[in-house]
């Protein structure tokens, strides 16, 4: 008796979506586990798009990542959610359930843990965050979870920090907010996480004195290194980039997808074939 395989689907959805390295990593990732039946693909799709878009899904799909803009419709869509994704108020997770039900999740926080983590960041340490957007909430998260001592966030709109609070009340997290720039801050601090888009910091890498023995993560991986990261590598920080987070978080969805062990060094491999580089590390 031959025995159907069934086909199972999962997908990146986000707009603009034609640069996305997810297919890459997920696809190496289904190879070296033997997953012959699975298949991932991009979706051009804007946040207004996404509920029609998820409800009109057959079966066969089990799981979407889920980039800007879409995290916050990503987590009103879901019939239930982790408690991170509540906390944050964004997913980038979207796991289909054996009931057919989704569920809600956001990767990008234990991922950021796991970098952070593997850099060296301990509890207790002060940690700054540049930036107020989604990818700074995935930060607070982060760092509540690494039991940082200290949490300052700095924006280039004050009001940006207090949308932050809610987060941060949540996560039990005490928050203080500086107005951008503030090259002191970054001085003051164990660990700075950069969540701002490409450019808005270049200029602080001029003015920076960095704190020696210290952590810095920059959300970007292109162009890389940024001049901020060139310029905490050079002091001697350790350092990592957006590519470590995309990896990190990519592992999370795909043993949430699949319920298999993700298959980390070819998942790897991949990812720094793919960029041209020899290490994640190199951006």
């Amino acid at each position: 008796m031959t025995r159907t395989v069934v086909a199972r689907r999962a997908a990146v959805l986000g707009k603009p979506i034609a640069h996305s390295l997810s297919p890459v990593i997920h696809t190496a990732g289904y190879a070296a586990a033997g997953l012959t039946n699975w298949s991932y693909t991009r979706i051009e799709c804007a946040a207004a798009e996404l509920p029609a878009l998820v409800a009109g899904l057959g079966p066969e799909w089990a799981g979407l990542s889920v980039t800007m803009p879409g995290k916050e419709a990503a987590l009103a869509v879901a019939d239930a959610a982790s408690p991170v994704a509540v906390a944050v108020g964004a997913a980038n997770t979207l796991v289909r359930r054996p009931d057919g039900s989704w569920y809600a999740d956001n990767t990008d926080v234990g991922g950021m843990v796991e970098v952070l983590t593997g850099a060296g960041v301990v509890p207790g340490a002060a940690l700054t965050v540049l930036g107020a957007g989604g990818t700074a909430r995935a930060a607070l998260a982060a760092a509540a979870q690494l039991a940082c001592s200290s949490v300052t966030v700095v924006a280039r709109r004050a009001e940006a920090v207090d949308e932050l609070r809610p987060v941060a009340d949540a996560l039990d997290l005490a928050l203080t907010g500086a107005v951008w720039p503030d090259p002191a801050r970054l001085a003051a601090a164990d660990v700075v996480v950069s969540t701002v888009p490409k450019g808005v910091a270049d200029p602080l890498a001029a003015v920076v004195t960095w704190r020696p023995g210290g952590v810095y993560f920059d959300a970007l991986y292109d162009p890389w290194p940024t001049p901020l990261a060139a310029s905490a590598r050079a002091a001697g920080l350790r350092v990592v980039s957006g590519l470590d987070l995309l990896l990190a978080q990519a592992v999370g969805q795909f043993e949430q997808f699949t319920g298999v062990a993700a298959p980390v060094g070819a998942m790897r491999e991949a990812l720094v074939a793919a960029r041209g580089a020899t290490s994640l590390a190199d951006g």
